[in-house]
């Protein structure tokens, strides 16, 4: 495998989530373990695939008292993040 350099690798996370409803668990688990390497932070991107499966088809069931609750489709995972209203 070719090195990168930290900014290539942040650049090929940028352009792996610009188009993720057509990926695969196994290629969203290769681009955090990019990322964990290279030390870069996912940031927001973190909650658009679930943290068990790698799954990208999460539902949100509710908001409530400023928490999301967003459920996997895949695996059943239920996360809960807190929402920034705006």
């Amino acid at each position: 495998m070719k090195t990168l350099t930290k900014t290539e690798a942040e650049e090929k996370i940028q352009e792996f989530f610009q188009n993720l409803k057509n990926k695969t668990p196994e290629e969203i688990k290769k681009i955090k373990k990019l990322a964990m390497h290279y030390n870069i932070k996912l940031k927001d991107k973190r909650k658009l695939f679930c943290k068990k499966c790698y799954s990208n088809k999460l539902k949100i069931k509710r908001i409530k008292n400023k928490i999301k609750t967003i459920q996997c489709q895949n695996c059943g995972y239920v996360g809960r993040w807190i929402c920034q209203m705006r």
